[in-house]
């Protein structure tokens, strides 16, 4: 109740005031995201928190006065941890932390005991001969340093994904990566991996970097150190869905900017940065927009489901919209945390380019710079992107963004409420621009 009061609250400050002072004073998106993260926390794709954030989420865009309001079912693994262990068990008994990456198999109850074989990458083990790797656990040590970007993600991140299936093609009996994060605190991140049909599936866990430096100085000293990983994980079907809204378009409804954000989270933190800050501003700028004034073009909110696990919401989005896409004039999502943004990036066709440069002049007062034209939109909506639609980014400081990602320090007190405040002001005023204008941005 005292949450609904704070909403309808923002509603009256918006229809007693400008849209301008509205803007500049509203707390409605770091509103939507402390009573996600507080009251459901963390919202693994198909658990029973997942179903609950559909539910929260479908109740408050009525609340905010979306004029339509619906959900989208899709089939998805539900995968869960439980415990997991790791020890040195010679010649320097201690324990590491450590973390199962999302849709890792487990061990039986007595574990995986072997010695370690250390690479600096996952290209570096691509390379070696199966006599290195053969009955051991592979130890992939790959640091990843800041950046406002994030831009080595991509290149760290590969560790992760695929090296259980490169470790066990080369007989591998477990696979071990430092964490994929910047964080010298000892939380390990978690995040999606991946097999491969005809090679054998095996653990993978990720411990975190200080332990991931004491593990390379303990096999520095002793190359034949034996380890001891004990994970309990399964997997079963499940369901979750796609919660959307929309705000009617007064002039070209049949014509869909779509803004997104990811409901779903991991299960160790709450979710507050990854993604529930996006979620706060995509909610918030639909229902701002709306009390403004109708936008000319429909105004469409995603909330896609299970991102994390691979797309999985995304995928069936774009399949279910397959034959409306040619009507998605553009898309757009919020999905890198709640830092300030700091330059607007567009995929257009050429002829748009001017409009590009017209939406960033309105956003410069923000200290938003114009970007290039190699956009990627976010996650989610690069599946659109990759289908032909238009997409833009508005690009935040992700510096301190991978210290938190994935681990059980991505909470709501990480969040700046002033940063998020600048979030939501511009994605409100690029998102009018979009739904206002008549450009076509294919061309």
């Amino acid at each position: 109740m005292y949450h609904q009061k704070l909403l309808l609250t923002a509603a009256a400050v918006w229809l007693a005031t400008s849209p301008q002072a509205a803007v500049a004073n509203n707390q409605l998106a770091y509103q939507l995201v402390e009573e996600l993260t507080v009251e459901i926390g963390p919202r693994l794709a198909g658990s029973p928190e997942d179903a609950k954030a559909v539910a929260w989420a479908t109740n408050k865009f009525k609340l905010l006065g979306y004029d339509k309001v619906w959900t989208e079912e899709f089939k998805t693994p539900f995968w869960q941890r439980g415990q997991a262990r790791l020890q040195i068990t010679s010649p320097f008994p201690q324990s590491l932390v450590l973390t199962a990456l999302g849709g890792s198999v487990g061990t039986d109850a007595g574990g995986i005991e072997g010695s370690v074989v250390m690479f600096n990458s996952l290209d570096e083990l691509m390379l070696a001969k199966p006599e290195q790797v053969q009955g051991k656990i592979v130890f992939i040590n790959k640091a990843m340093q800041k950046d406002k970007m994030g831009s080595q993600y991509g290149s760290v991140v590969g560790a992760r994904s695929k090296g259980a299936v490169e470790a066990a093609r080369l007989g591998a009996k477990a696979l071990l990566i430092r964490s994929v994060g910047t964080s010298s605190n000892r939380f390990a991140h978690t995040g999606k991996m991946s097999y491969e049909e005809g090679v054998a599936k095996i653990p993978a866990a990720a411990i975190s970097v200080p332990d991931a430096i004491q593990l390379s100085k303990i096999l520095n000293r002793a190359p034949e150190a034996k380890i001891n990983l004990t994970m309990q994980t399964q997997t079963e079907d499940a369901v979750s869905h796609n919660v959307i809204a929309e705000i009617t378009g007064s002039e070209r409804p049949d014509e869909i900017v779509l803004i997104s954000a990811h409901l779903d989270s991991w299960d160790q933190g709450t979710g507050a940065l990854d993604d529930g800050a996006g979620v706060g501003v995509v909610m918030a700028t639909g229902a701002l927009l709306k009390k403004a004034g109708q936008p000319k073009r429909t105004v469409r909110v995603v909330l896609y489901g299970n991102e994390e696990g691979g797309l999985v919401g995304a995928r069936a989005y774009a399949a279910k919209h397959a034959s409306e896409l040619n009507k998605h004039i553009l898309a757009s999502e919020s999905d890198f945390g709640a830092g300030k943004i700091w330059q607007f990036e567009t995929k257009f066709g050429p002829e748009s380019l001017a409009s590009a440069a017209q939406i960033q002049q309105q956003l410069a007062p923000l200290g938003i710079k114009l970007g290039g034209n190699k956009a990627y939109g976010g996650p989610d909506v690069s599946v659109l992107a990759a289908l032909g639609v238009p997409v833009v980014s508005l690009e935040q400081d992700g510096t301190d963004y991978f210290d938190y990602h994935h681990t059980p320090n991505d909470t709501l007190d990480k969040i700046n409420p002033a940063d998020l405040e600048q979030n939501l002001k511009a994605w409100l005023l690029m998102t009018r621009a979009v739904a206002d204008s008549s450009t076509d941005f294919r061309k």
